[in-house]
């Protein structure tokens, strides 16, 4: 037997973005609004008040939906990829990525998601990215559904509420697969699906003041499993309309480790663990984890299914896992204990690990614990699709940036993933989290910096939008160069 050391001679190494953090251009080219643009940056708030920052009603809606402001609502300008798309990929390219993930908005598609027809101009928008792509040698990853779907469809449907929905993003997806099936090899679903427990309304459209009293949660298990049925069914298509395409499926990995060995504490780490794989188990093994059907019993959480909503399930589940890695968490059954900071996932405080600025625990030998357990249980090809360091970086009056900070991190996370692969796991790719600056998920603040590749604009939108690199940035390039063998 061979033994296996580094990583394999065709990693593919690069970087992910989202259209909705990136693209900017909310409404040219027929574009219609999506949920994320109606994310308002909300400097009176604390970074690590996750809630506030997401915080939704049918009410701000309206009113955000009848201010034209940009500035405000910073995901409708994001980093303006849209008219830089060629910049920043020939930037992509000098780093010498060999994929890029991509998403593609919806509602530049289909502006309402109801249309009879898509956008020739929303689809011409990704002709030119992928050909830019191409032309560069990156394969593109394509995530359908990224934080995105077209607001027109949570307003009438309540989002994934309404079965309907299903069919919409079904057409939606194979508008997508015809048109791009000579460039687009790797496909993800639905981006983070178990965040729809953590925010609805940007995973899947769900308003809470629509949702029947005191049925919040069963309307948020409805909404997964209209998912669930669209994942399965739209892998299924791609598989028919792109032979040899590969699907994933994306979760948040959420490793969780107990305080202490007292039982209990162990016994609530289990309990996450397992919740956190219930996502992945369904588009896997193409079936609802017996613990957790139970559990939908015990709470009278009733899900209404159609009778063939389980076969589809079971007969089409995905080719590979990709995931999010950003910390691990710690549970304890003892109240009282010092919580995390992290603005999107509170647990205990790990007293062995330190925090980046907006809370999240800094912890790479949890990213190999967390890629053994999932090929352990899964025996797929697994790819980290999102993983880095938001950080407040300093420009220097020579316009550099030197973020000793990021190359660390991202240094001790490759020494774990090399680490993961000589004992056996099957990592095929690694894209960092916005390889250039870009507008973040949770906060829509720009002063969160994910990137090699610095954007001179501020959380009001004022700047230039001129790219640069920073010290990071020559560091990847010489990982990339040697296949991850030189890091120092």
């Amino acid at each position: 037997m061979t033994k296996t050391k580094g990583f394999p001679k065709d990693f593919l190494w690069g970087g992910a973005i989202a259209a909705n953090q990136a693209e900017g251009a909310w409404n040219v080219d027929g574009k219609g609004p999506s949920v994320a643009d109606i994310a308002m940056y909300r400097s009176n708030l604390s970074v690590e008040d996750y809630e506030g920052h997401l915080a939704v009603s049918s009410e701000n809606i309206e009113r955000a939906m009848k201010d034209p402001d940009v500035k405000k609502y910073p995901k409708r300008r994001g980093i303006d990829f849209y008219h830089h798309y060629k910049e920043d990929v020939a930037l992509f390219a000098e780093m010498g990525f060999k994929t890029l993930r991509i998403s593609i908005a919806w509602s530049r598609i289909f502006p309402t998601g109801e249309e009879a027809e898509p956008s020739e101009k929303g689809l011409q928008f990704y002709d030119r990215l992928f050909q830019e792509m191409k032309k560069h040698n990156i394969e593109p990853i394509v995530t359908l559904s990224h934080y995105e779907m077209p607001l027109a469809l949570s307003l009438k449907y309540n989002g994934w509420v309404e079965r309907k929905v299903i069919d919409l993003f079904v057409k939606f997806a194979n508008v997508c697969f015809e048109r791009y099936k000579d460039v687009v090899k790797y496909w993800l679903t639905f981006n983070e699906i178990d965040s729809i427990h953590r925010h609805s309304f940007i995973t899947a459209g769900i308003i809470p003041d629509r949702c029947p009293e005191g049925k919040v949660e069963e309307t948020v298990y409805q909404a997964l499993h209209h998912q669930f049925v669209a994942s399965a069914l739209v892998t299924a298509d791609c598989h028919r309309i792109i032979p040899g395409s590969q699907v994933g499926c994306m979760l948040t990995k959420l490793t969780t480790y107990p305080h202490t060995c007292h039982p209990s504490d162990v016994e609530r780490a289990l309990k996450q663990n397992l919740d956190n794989y219930f996502y992945a188990d369904v588009q896997v093994f193409g079936e609802y984890p017996p613990l957790i059907k139970r559990m939908l019993e015990r709470k009278n959480i009733n899900i209404k299914m159609e009778a063939d909503d389980l076969a589809i399930i079971k007969e089409h589940t995905v080719d590979f896992v990709s995931f999010s890695y950003y910390m691990s968490l710690t549970e304890s059954a003892q109240e009282g204990l010092e919580k995390t900071d992290g603005n999107t996932i509170r647990g205990v405080k790990n007293p062995y690990l330190p925090s980046t600025d907006w809370g999240w625990q800094i912890d790479p030998v949890g990213l190999k614990i967390s890629l053994i357990e999932l090929y352990d249980r899964y025996q797929k090809p697994l790819i980290i699709v999102e993983n880095g360091m938001g950080a407040k970086d300093v420009v220097e009056s020579d316009g550099s940036i030197h973020d000793d900070y990021r190359i660390s991190y991202f240094r001790e996370h490759f020494r774990q993933m090399k680490e993961a692969i000589e004992e056996g796991v099957d990592l095929f790719g690694y894209t960092s989290w916005g390889p250039i600056d870009i507008i973040s998920a949770g906060t829509s603040q720009m002063s969160k910096r994910y990137g090699f590749i610095h954007v001179d604009q501020d959380d009001d939108g004022n700047g230039t939008l001129k790219r640069s690199r920073k010290d990071s940035f020559y560091w990847y390039k010489k990982v990339i160069e040697t296949n991850g063998e030189v890091l120092d």
